[in-house]
């Protein structure tokens, strides 16, 4: 038998041409996936996953050694990467989620023009008492309305409750025309004060110059509380005004409290404590001890009266302490929402 001739040299087998870097990605996602690795795919951009997925669509027979030799030059490139980042604003705040803030997240997002991910209506809840009620002070009577809507009861009421007379039954009467707001309009009412709110400059301190002078006085004699408020009048008479409308001390219950909390204020004090209140009430403060007294239950009023007789004579720093003692319980259930501080019409 003849011998077969040589193939011509246009016959003869091309050598493979090199494989670019997406048909080796779509080799080793292969690979991954027909050993059943966990290969999350997802959280590659939406165009990557298409361009491997259509690669692999593409590709036919690879021999062992070609396979081989994409495992480990990828085994060699993964070996030599320190850590990796992955790519995009969008990828980066889920690497961080949970371990920043809210606020700042959505900073983030508003800044690259995604959405927030988390519910606005529960970064509003959060913020500050202070935050909140500068919202219902300057926005509208309609958007403080679905502000009040969406808190809980007792922390609406509160918030209400630090507002001038006008300004809250103007609110209070916005709330009652809420029944046909659309979810998307409440939706974005909350983007918008969240954006508001978090775009506001930090500042050094958490309330307004007014509490901290208030709460300072609260704290201080009665003597040496008027002597500075008459200083402030002579000095700023607009802020002296402000700050006599935030300060609360025992002779102001009769005015800011309702009768029927005042049980809760006697359950919260001890028992001595109100006693020595009582029983050392001046004439500025007869009323509110008189007012107390008048809103329990008349067995603890009796009981009351009685030790207020036995104590006798009090002093003046003893019955300042006592006194303090409750304002200081008060405000501790106002801030709790237990109670609810009313307006003094005398004051608007």
């Amino acid at each position: 038998m003849p011998a077969l001739p040589a193939p011509s040299p246009s016959f003869a087998p091309r050598p493979p041409e090199p494989l670019s870097a997406r048909q080796k990605a779509a080799i080793i996602a292969r690979l991954l996936l027909s050993e059943g690795a966990p290969l999350r795919l997802r959280d590659l951009p939406d165009e990557h996953q298409v361009a491997l997925t259509q690669e692999m669509g593409r590709m036919r027979l690879i021999d062992r050694e070609t396979m081989l030799s994409v495992v480990v030059e990828f085994a060699a490139h993964v070996e030599a990467v320190g850590v990796s980042f992955a790519g995009g604003l969008e990828a980066a705040l889920q690497a961080v989620d949970g371990h920043v803030s809210d606020q700042a997240l959505n900073r983030l997002r508003r800044s690259a023009g995604l959405r927030e991910t988390t519910d606005p209506w529960q970064v509003i809840a959060d913020m500050t008492p202070e935050a909140l009620v500068s919202v219902l002070q300057d926005e509208s009577p309609e958007v403080c309305a679905i502000l009040l809507s969406k808190l809980p009861v007792a922390r609406a009421a509160n918030m209400l409750g630090r507002l001038q007379g006008d300004r809250a039954r103007r609110i209070a009467y916005a709330v009652s025309q809420t029944g046909s707001v659309a979810p998307d309009t409440v939706e974005r009412v909350g983007q918008s004060l969240v954006s508001q709110l978090t775009a506001r400059p930090v500042t050094a301190f958490a309330s307004p110059p007014v509490d901290r002078v208030g709460a300072i006085l609260n704290a201080t004699t009665g003597t040496l509380r008027d002597d500075l408020l008459r200083g402030l009048e002579e000095t700023d008479q607009g802020f002296a005004e402000q700050v006599r409308k935030v300060i609360f001390t025992f002779a102001h219950i009769p005015a800011r409290i309702a009768p029927r909390d005042v049980p809760k204020i006697s359950r919260a004090v001890d028992q001595t404590v109100l006693v020595t209140a009582l029983a050392g009430a001046g004439p500025r403060e007869a009323e509110a001890a008189e007012f107390i007294l008048a809103n329990i239950s008349q067995r603890l009023a009796g009981t009351l009266r009685d030790e207020m007789e036995g104590l006798g004579r009090v002093r003046d720093k003893d019955a300042e302490a006592a006194m303090g003692t409750v304002v200081a319980a008060i405000r501790d259930l106002e801030a709790a929402g237990e109670i609810t501080f009313q307006i003094d019409e005398e004051e608007d």
